[in-house]
C-alpha cells in the first residue's frame, strides 16, 4: 500500500504554477522534475548506461566498496530513500544492513505511484520480512511528513542535491534536520568539480540521449497542458556555469514562435536563438558539502569517492541541541 501525499490535483497544480511561473519569467526556466513521465525516465535510464555519463558507474562502485562500512556505522534498521525510483542501487544498502541484522523497514519515496508500487513489489520478494512502507511524495515539500519511525538511514543519492539552487538546498537541508532524531543518518551523493570539457560530455553525448530528455519536458507540456510546442525546433544546449560550478541545460529556440499554453490562456513568445533552462546540476568540493551539512546541523563522519575522484557519498550524523 503506498501512502500517498500527492493526491487530488497536486501535480497538476504544481505543474500548471511551475509553467506559468517559468514561461512568464525572464529567463525562461522550468524545473527538471517535469522530466520525467514514463518516456522521460526510459531516457534517462538510457543516460545512466552511455560512456559519457560517469556518475551512476561511480555511485555504484563506492557502494559496492563501502555499504558494509554504513551499515556498521548507522545501525539503521528503517532505510528511507529519496527520489527512490527503481530502488536498484538501493539493493546493496538493503543487503548490507540485512546483513548487519539491523534491518527491519524500507521506506523509498517518489512522486510516481507505479515505480513505486513495482519497487515495493520486487523488494518485497526479495527481501521476506521486510517492512517496505512506500510514500509517494515530493521530497522538496513533503519532508515532514515521512514516518520517523525506527532508528533511520535517508539516503539521497544520485547527486539529485545538484539540481536544487543553493538557497533550496540550504532549506532542504535544514527541513529535513528537522524531521530526523539523533541516531539517524544522512547519505548524500553528490557530484564533484572536475574538468569542464568531461562535465559538458556527459550531459551532451554524441547519441542525442540527452538532447531527447530534454527536449521530452516540451512532449509533458504538450500533453498535459494542451501546449503547441514542437520539440524539435529546440535545439539541446549543455554548458558550464564556471562562477556557480554547475551544468546548465538548456532549450535554444532555432526560430522566432508564438507557443499556446492552452489550459493555461497562455501564449509564450520565443526570439530566435532565445534559450530557456530546464535543469542546473551542481557539482561540488569536499569542504563545500562539509559547509552545508555543518549550516544545516549535520556532522558529517564519512566522506567515500571513488577511485577517480570523480563522486562522493557523504555519511552524515544529527548535532543533538
Amino acid at each position: 500500500m503506498v501512502t500517498d501525499h500527492l493526491g487530488g490535483d497536486y501535480l497538476r497544480q504544481a505543474l500548471e504554477d511551475d509553467v506559468r511561473a517559468g514561461l512568464t519569467s525572464s529567463p525562461k526556466r522550468l524545473p527538471p522534475k517535469w522530466f520525467y513521465d514514463e518516456a522521460g525516465s526510459e531516457l534517462f535510464s538510457r543516460i545512466t548506461r552511455l560512456t559519457e555519463y560517469y556518475p551512476t558507474r561511480r555511485e555504484l562502485e563506492i557502494l559496492r566498496r563501502r555499504a558494509v562500512d554504513v551499515a556498521g556505522l548507522t545501525r539503521a534498521d528503517t532505510l528511507v530513500e529519496l527520489g527512490s525510483g527503481t530502488s536498484e542501487k538501493t539493493v546493496l544498502l538493503l543487503d548490507a544492513l540485512a546483513n548487519a541484522g539491523t534491518l527491519r523497514a524500507y521506506t523509498p519515496v517518489d512522486v510516481d505511484a507505479v515505480t513505486l508500487a513495482a519497487a515495493a513489489e520486487r523488494l518485497a520478494v526479495r527481501y521476506p520480512g521486510l517492512d517496505v512502507r512506500p510514500v509517494r511524495a515530493d521530497f522538496e515539500r513533503h519532508l515532514a511528513l515521512l514516518p520517523r519511525n525506527g532508528r533511520r538511514l535517508v539516503a539521497f543519492l544520485g547527486g539529485t542535491i545538484g539540481n536544487l539552487p543553493p538557497a533550496a538546498r540550504e532549506m532542504f537541508f535544514k527541513e529535513l534536520r528537522a524531521t530526523l532524531r539523533p541516531g539517524d543518518t544522512l547519505l548524500l551523493g553528490a557530484d564533484l568539480v572536475k574538468e569542464p570539457s568531461r562535465l559538458v560530455r556527459a550531459y551532451d553525448d554524441a547519441q542525442g540521449v540527452t538532447a531527447a530528455f530534454n527536449r521530452n519536458v516540451l512532449h509533458v507540456l504538450n500533453r498535459e497542458l494542451d501546449a503547441g510546442f514542437e520539440p524539435e525546433a529546440f535545439e539541446h544546449v549543455a554548458l558550464w556555469d564556471e562562477d556557480n560550478e554547475w551544468i546548465e541545460m538548456r532549450l535554444r529556440a532555432t526560430r522566432p514562435m508564438e507557443v499556446p499554453i492552452r489550459a493555461l490562456g497562455l501564449t509564450a513568445s520565443f526570439a530566435e536563438g532565445e534559450e530557456m533552462r530546464t535543469e542546473i546540476s551542481a557539482k561540488f568540493r569536499r569542504q563545500g558539502v562539509l559547509d552545508e551539512l555543518s549550516r544545516a546541523g549535520f556532522a558529517v563522519c564519512r566522506w567515500y569517492t571513488d577511485s577517480a575522484g570523480d563522486f562522493a557519498l557523504t555519511l552524515a550524523t544529527v548535532v543533538s541541541g
